[in-house]
């Protein structure tokens, strides 16, 4: 591991000055909260900064308060807290459902929400020293190597898929991101945060350097509003979604008036179903406009020589997912 040194701010303006100050003098800097992944990164020199600032030690980045209608989560809220909140598991169950399918106990006890969402690629090419898109160069390996667990949708030039459990769910929520760094605050749709490779082949999401993910808000729940989210793995533990889905819909007795569904493991991004979600629309939900969800699911997807049973599993769950939803 390359030497660096480790900066605790107790505030974010103390941190965005760290960040400031470190970049003025041309040095790198790596952010992190909860650090789960920035460690191993760094162990394995795929992160190689000057400075690492930490953010744990923020005061009010860890909280969950009723705000602006909604509901504000810190970015350095761990995903344990989000698992076990009474709001979030009442108001917002796909979310708490997807915190709580991250990883292990352990984990989910340090990890954070925003470093969840910004983790970087599980593509073992980039985990293991290729010089592929995410690591500098301009080669996806996966394209025509191991890509069992690669994108079936958005792929190209990169084929990586987003590893994280909470993206989904926040896409699905409609939730709002708030950015702070050396230029400033901003606040975006949690749908605009995450970037294809065709738009950016290095990165996953519009972070500038220096910059970090602060709050994550969550617009007022309506009670007719049913969620959850369904994760495929090929183990039990300590893995990252084959396939999942994050579905909320507004019911009226068995009728779905509105809904928004979001695929994991399946793409560079989360990737939204719009035309499932129009198919929903105003239609009572019964086990054959389910399976014809599930069918519109799998419209337009690309699979690569190795992947094309994620095809298959998409469509049967979410298929599943929605009638069982439906009829919770």
């Amino acid at each position: 591991m390359k030497a660096f040194t480790h900066a605790n701010p107790k505030t974010v303006a103390q941190a965005l000055t760290f960040i400031r100050d470190a970049q003025k003098n041309g040095k790198s800097v790596a952010v992190a909260g909860g650090g789960s992944d920035m460690l191993g990164m760094m162990k394995e020199r795929l992160v190689t900064p000057d400075m690492l600032v930490r953010l744990k030690g923020i005061s009010g980045l860890d909280q969950i308060k009723a705000e602006n209608g909604g509901v504000t989560i810190g970015g350095q809220t761990t995903l344990d807290t989000i698992t076990h909140h009474d709001v979030i598991r009442r108001q917002y169950r796909v979310l708490a459902e997807a915190a709580q399918d991250v990883a292990t106990p352990q984990i989910r006890n340090v990890a954070t929400l925003a470093g969840n969402v910004c983790q970087r690629p599980w593509c073992w090419y980039y985990r293991n020293g290729f010089k592929c898109f995410k690591a500098g160069g301009n080669t996806c390996y996966s394209a025509n190597g191991e890509n069992e667990f690669h994108a079936i949708f958005g792929g190209g030039p990169s084929y990586i898929v987003h590893p994280s459990d909470t993206a989904p769910a926040l896409v699905a929520l409609d939730a709002k991101f708030t950015i702070n760094g050396p230029s400033g605050r901003r606040t975006i749709n949690a749908a605009d945060f995450f970037t294809l490779p065709t738009v950016d082949a290095a990165h996953e999401n519009v972070l500038k350097d220096g910059e970090i993910l602060e709050t994550v808000w969550l617009p007022a729940a309506n009670a007719s509003v049913r969620s959850t989210y369904h994760k495929i793995m090929d183990r039990e533990a300590w893995t990252h979604a084959v396939v999942s889905a994050a579905i909320v819909m507004e019911m009226s007795g068995d009728t779905c008036t509105s809904a928004r569904v979001v695929l994991g493991g399946v793409a560079p991004i989360p990737w939204r179903l719009p035309q499932v979600e129009k198919l929903l629309a105003g239609k009572r939900v019964t086990s054959e406009l389910a399976a014809q969800a599930g069918e519109v699911a799998v419209t337009g997807a690309r699979p690569l020589a190795k992947n094309g049973y994620k095809v298959v599993l998409t469509r049967n769950m979410v298929a599943r997912t929605v009638e069982g939803l439906a009829h919770a």
